[in-house]
């Protein structure tokens, strides 16, 4: 038993999936590339592709499996310009990612193609199905990106109480409702490493025991103190906040981290 390949075809098939997994890639690592420059390495690993093909060592199963990465890791720098190895795997995982969910959902609409095409369709119903299975993978894509970006992005705090500027990126994050159980009032998380730095700030006369609720952990008490001002830069513009209160989290926040406040979402409305 024996397939018949026509190498045209293989290198038209190759050069457009790599081309959508290629501008995948793209949009999930936020790297960006003109049009040329994904289709050059596009065509680069169809070329690559076709040329394992013909080359006579081992099993074409074996060939391909093996040359995937170093052709996915070829395209995304010749792509992209992406030089260091270890971004250059995590790509090639990302498209192989890609490649899968993209596959599978070709095979859907091909298969549903079929059904009403007596002849399939050939080299042209592939390509309409690689087509709309790139435009699902797109859409699905930025609609999770836009839901992320809408629900945790970074800000920068000011604390004018400590008599000098003190710089802090926070998260702002829609998932945090604490409040304080007396006024109802919004309260931040901070770090116990921010906590620190900022301790000639607390008043004891400004401590609130703010109770909460999280997964792994049943409940809590976390201590916080009130602060008379921040200033909140999100966006290009300064948002002066009074009676600010911010709890202490001694764990949840690595200390590692260059963020190391949770902004509380109300305390940027008007």
């Amino acid at each position: 038993m024996y397939y018949k390949l026509y190498i045209d075809s293989v290198f038209v098939l190759q050069i457009t999936g790599n081309f959508y997994l290629l501008s995948l890639a793209g949009k999930i690592l936020g790297c960006t590339a003109t049009h040329r420059r994904i289709w050059l390495g596009a065509a680069a690993g169809a070329v690559l592709t076709c040329i394992m093909i013909f080359v006579p060592m081992g099993p074409l199963f074996m060939r391909m499996l093996t040359g995937a990465v170093p052709v996915s890791m070829l395209m995304l720098y010749i792509t992209f310009r992406i030089r260091r190895g270890r971004n250059l795997i995590h790509g090639s995982l990302i498209m192989a990612g890609c490649g899968f969910f993209s596959g599978s959902i070709m095979i859907w609409i091909l298969n549903r193609l079929r059904m009403v095409l007596k002849d399939g369709g050939g080299m042209v119903v592939t390509l309409v199905s690689g087509y709309l299975s790139y435009r699902i993978i797109r859409g699905m894509t930025g609609y999770f990106q836009s839901r992320k970006e809408s629900c945790i992005r970074e800000v920068t705090v000011y604390v004018p109480d400590l008599g000098h500027d003190i710089r802090i990126q926070a998260f702002l994050d829609t998932g945090n409702q604490l409040a304080d159980p007396v006024s109802g009032a919004p309260v931040s998380v901070i770090s116990r490493k921010l906590a620190d730095e900022m301790g000639s700030c607390f008043k004891p006369e400004k401590y609130h025991a703010i109770p909460f609720r999280s997964v792994g952990r049943r409940s809590g008490i976390l201590d916080a103190y009130e602060l008379p001002e921040l200033i909140i830069e999100s966006q290009g513009r300064n948002i002066r906040k009074a009676h600010v209160i911010l709890a202490i989290c001694d764990d949840g926040i690595s200390e590692e981290s260059i963020c190391q406040m949770i902004l509380h979402p109300r305390l940027l409305e008007n």
